[in-house]
């Protein structure tokens, strides 16, 4: 009612003013008459109990508005409050300190060091095994030689590493280098790294091997000298020469010594490369005994490859053929004088009765 008798008084007046002023004027009444129909305590609510406020705008006649206002609708109880603000709390993460692994990670895995680790020999059928192992769905291997512990030592473990398969957590992670048998700074390297880590060493009649390692070397250098006259210092006199490496790696007995001062005998495991020709899912069993792997891998996984005169791994499900080992392995050896030959056997038999001793078993290489 104040408003409307204000403004007749002024209504005289408003034909002296300009548009503009009229407008000021309009907008000036206009606010002191909201200021009166709503006083600033309804408008803004003070810190206590809601409730008050909203009922003085009650008494003060304007029921309608205020019913719809959101301070007096929306404004919860204490109760209300309270379960608000322990809602909006930060939930306690017993975790924090521990992330939550990628989802990559749960679904390929890790890359590992090495659990286990086939350190030789060179020509004693380590690619085989290898090979055969890999079948099983507990084992991923490195598909090279890394030759991480005897020639790229300097780059640290952490590329090593990064050479592995990424593997799950139930999975066994291997690689193997035969060098690693015969190098003198491998065993310490290797137990520094894990001293749990298995050893897997495949051997072979030292002879054998050692014209298989020839047979090798020449068909990369056809211009090699005779087998004779790198094996021996003085043929006639029996006299071996043992800086040959070829003759040096069959020496199994000296370069277990330097091993078993690193590691026990038990967590190193001997293949036989002569019955893994015959019997490969034999040998494989042991191995997978070694590693404490379920025997997965049988002799359904073997056929015997007269044509390589070694046994091939039957054609899985997923391929058209089956996968033998490449044109290298199996292949003939060169023919080497009988005479030598048998000197060779004479001079390796004192060091092969001593690795069996030591081993506890009788390869038989006669």
């Amino acid at each position: 009612m104040a408003c409307v008798l204000l403004f007749n008084r002024l209504l005289p007046f408003s034909q002296r003013l300009t548009r503009t002023s009229l407008c000021l004027l309009s907008l000036l009444l206009s606010y002191l008459c909201y200021c009166a129909l709503f006083p600033a305590d309804t408008i803004m609510q003070t810190s206590g109990d809601p409730t008050p406020s909203c009922q003085r705008v009650l008494d003060h006649g304007a029921k309608r508005r205020i019913q719809k206002s959101l301070s007096c609708v929306l404004q919860p109880s204490n109760a209300d409050a309270s379960r608000l603000k322990s809602d909006q709390r930060p939930s306690m993460n017993l975790h924090t300190d521990t992330p939550s692994p990628p989802m990559s990670n749960l679904k390929f895995g890790n890359k590992k060091l090495p659990n286990a680790i086939i350190v030789g020999v060179k020509k004693g059928g380590t690619r085989a095994v290898l090979e055969f192992i890999r079948i099983h769905p507990d084992v991923r291997a490195a598909g090279t030689e890394t030759h991480f512990f005897d020639r790229n030592y300097d780059r640290g473990l952490d590329w090593y590493r990064g050479l592995m398969p990424r593997t799950l957590e139930s999975q066994i992670t291997m690689e193997k280098t035969p060098s690693y048998f015969v190098t003198k700074e491998t065993p310490h390297r290797i137990s520094a790294m894990s001293r749990e880590t298995k050893l897997i060493v495949v051997v072979r009649d030292p002879v054998t091997r050692a014209i298989s390692d020839y047979t090798q070397t020449l068909s990369k250098t056809p211009d090699l000298p005779s087998f004779q006259d790198l094996a021996f210092r003085n043929q006639s006199l029996g006299i071996v020469d043992t800086t040959w490496n070829a003759i040096r790696i069959g020496l199994y007995v000296l370069h277990l010594e330097n091993w078993l001062r690193y590691f026990p005998l038990a967590q190193i495991h001997f293949v036989s490369g002569e019955r893994l020709i015959t019997d490969p899912a034999g040998e494989l069993a042991r191995v997978q005994d070694f590693l404490g792997l379920k025997r997965i891998v049988t002799d359904k996984h073997f056929y015997f490859n007269r044509t390589k005169g070694f046994p091939c791994l039957k054609k899985p499900e997923s391929s058209g053929s089956p996968r033998c080992l490449g044109k290298s392995k199996g292949r003939t050896h060169v023919q080497i004088d009988r005479d030598a030959i048998e000197q060779l056997r004479d001079f390796y038999r004192p060091y092969n009765d001593k690795f069996y001793e030591m081993v506890g078993h009788d390869f038989k290489w006669e």
